[in-house]
């Protein structure tokens, strides 16, 4: 799978039960941030972990990529500008996020957003197992219908703000469990009816 986006937008804090392990208010709006297209890497490539981070953590994510050009969409229409799903790993130096008060060194570290294993269409992105393992041991395990703000919900909040491009990246938040990658992790992140995005870390 090869995937050339413009922009890579995420959803922070965009499922119940990860705000109800973070004793958070659930947000009236999408909390959105940008990581750099630099930070792709892919199936079975190597998350490298920076030397300026004591504490990387993993976050699985369903992610979705735009089909073509869209600027102000209506969630009723949304799906006409999706081209599919994948899964991304939204790798963050959680030390240096809490450090600097807001986001973008941490999540922008290049080899800091795996995608793949491949991108499918034709599956309901709405009620999806997604699971996260590292060395086998279940790690993150819930269900894209805990998502606050569905994938066509996404689709017109983004779209409001900003132009989305073929191939573009609007990754939807993670669930609850997210932990410390170390070196020497394998790290597996499995959703229903997409497959299997694996990424070795060093």
């Amino acid at each position: 799978m090869e995937i050339n986006p413009s922009k890579i937008v995420c959803a922070g804090l965009n499922y119940k039960d990860h705000a109800e392990e973070l004793k958070m208010k659930l947000p009236k709006e999408p909390v959105i941030f940008l990581k750099p297209t630099s930070s792709i890497i892919y199936n079975e490539e190597a998350i490298k972990i920076p030397k300026a981070s004591e504490r990387v953590d993993y976050e699985a994510e369903l992610a979705i990529v735009i089909g073509k050009t869209c600027k102000s969409v209506k969630k009723e229409d949304a799906k006409n500008y999706i081209k599919g799903f994948t899964i991304l790993n939204d790798v963050t130096a959680r030390d240096l996020q809490e450090k600097d008060g807001q986001w973008t060194r941490a999540k922008s570290f290049d080899t800091f957003s795996p995608i793949g294993p491949k991108i499918v269409s034709n599956i309901d992105p709405n009620n999806l197992k997604i699971q996260l393992r590292v060395n086998g041991k279940i790690k993150q395990d819930s269900n894209t219908n805990n998502m606050i703000f569905s994938v066509e919900e996404l689709v017109e909040f983004v779209s409001s703000i900003m132009t989305l491009y073929p191939d573009d990246i609007i990754s939807t938040g993670t669930p609850p469990g997210i932990g410390k990658l170390e070196k020497g992790d394998i790290v597996e992140i499995e959703i229903e009816n997409i497959g299997i995005l694996k990424n070795f870390v060093e």
